[in-house]
């Protein structure tokens, strides 16, 4: 990939250029007062960019996987039960992780590009003594949009513990955790929220926070291990400096200038961008002949394009692509992977990003043989992102 290609896969993203500034900036001591204000105000714009203000936000080096792997070994205990609303590739790694730390294990499962309805969902909770249920807001591998909101207060209804992960959501699809009380939202740093990958970031409810205070056994990973965790971020956040491993300290210098940016353009004004931009993006696919994997646009997501190859085409599209100065991601769920590919189109895109990609798409489909009108699919973004202003 040269310098100029445009990143448009779901995560990495294209990132700010001062987010990447503070990134490449000189190393400061984790324990240098002006790093100790800079953590503590990452924690505090955290819980601000989740709409969280009760919840205790959690910033540790480490990926998305860390990030769940955090909620799950502190939330269960061996023997208790677990529901996975299951809607992809991201479903069934959470549910690996539960079996891993001794969770006996349900999952309401549906078709790839489907979601699981919330009255069946409701069902299983009310008749299954769960400790905790956990949902994928966006799985990265479908481009399927969960109904978070309503699952998250099924949970609530049947006191069980919610879970959402969020690592292609957050910051790009709306979530209100505390309005819609949900006790842990997880994600990682490279997609929506901004900052290149290695950050595993989590908001815990004080509820959530209860449960893990009140567990009979301890935390069988000690990186993962609220206990070790709690005490350095409480500390940072009141000024002051506090050690168990050291922190990603470029990476969070980052991650503070990205969630002001990110607070600066308002959390409605960014959900409401990213649905304009995917709205754009489903207006040029319809232009060009193209089927969505997620079933309906109802429960398509608004961070990324998952999208069948059209007949006579398969994956050497996205060399093509390419070619044309734009990188693409081919598809990730097992049972399709090599039937689809994913668009990318969070954080920072925009109307030339999206231009850019579409006319790069059309183009590299006409080499490839399909027929589509010439200039239809940019024409049907200009008329979309001209008619939503």
């Amino acid at each position: 990939m040269s310098e100029r290609d445009l990143l448009m896969i779901p995560g990495p993203v294209e990132f700010d250029p001062e987010v990447l500034r503070a990134l490449g900036a000189k190393t400061a001591s984790h324990v240098a007062p002006e790093f100790i204000s800079t953590f503590g105000r990452a924690l505090k714009r955290l819980r601000e960019v989740c709409l969280a203000p009760s919840a205790q936000p959690f910033v540790v080096a480490g990926s998305g996987t860390l990030a769940m792997e955090l909620a799950v070994a502190n939330l269960v205990e061996p023997g208790e039960r677990a529901l996975v609303v299951n809607t992809g590739y991201f479903s069934d790694r959470m549910a690996t992780l539960f079996e891993r730390y001794g969770a006996e294990v349900v999952q309401v499962r549906c078709a790839p590009g489907e979601v699981p309805d919330v009255a069946e969902v409701e069902r299983v909770l009310a008749g299954g003594r769960f400790k905790v249920m956990t949902a994928t807001h966006v799985d990265t591998s479908t481009g399927v949009l969960a109904p978070v909101e309503a699952l998250v207060k099924a949970a609530g209804r049947h006191g069980v513990l919610s879970v959402v992960d969020g690592v292609c959501a957050t910051a790009g699809e709306t979530f209100h955790q505390e309005a819609w009380g949900a006790d842990v939202y997880l994600t990682a740093s490279q997609k929506a929220l901004g900052v290149p990958p290695g950050l595993a970031l989590l908001t815990v409810s004080p509820r959530a926070l209860d449960a893990w205070r009140s567990r009979r056994t301890p935390v069988r990973s000690l990186y993962a291990d609220f206990g070790e965790w709690l005490p350095i971020m409480e500390a940072y956040e009141a000024g002051r400096a506090a050690y168990f491993a050291t922190p990603a300290v470029n990476l969070v210098c980052a991650l503070e200038v990205s969630l002001g940016q990110i607070l600066r353009e308002g959390m409605e004004a960014r959900f409401a961008r990213h649905r304009r931009v995917a709205h754009a993006f489903r207006a040029a696919w319809r232009a060009l002949g193209l089927r969505m994997l997620p079933v309906s646009e109802s429960v398509a997501a608004h961070t990324l394009s998952a999208l069948y190859y059209p007949e006579g085409v398969d994956a050497a599209l996205l060399g093509r692509v390419r070619e044309q100065g734009v990188v693409l991601a081919g598809g990730l769920h097992p049972q399709l992977k090599a039937r689809y590919f994913r668009v990318g189109h969070m954080n920072v895109v925009g109307p030339g990003e999206v231009l850019a990609t579409v006319g790069a798409v059309e183009r590299a489909l006409a080499a490839a043989g399909h027929r589509a009108e010439p200039g239809a699919a940019v024409a049907a973004v200009q008329a979309e992102l001209l008619a939503a202003r």
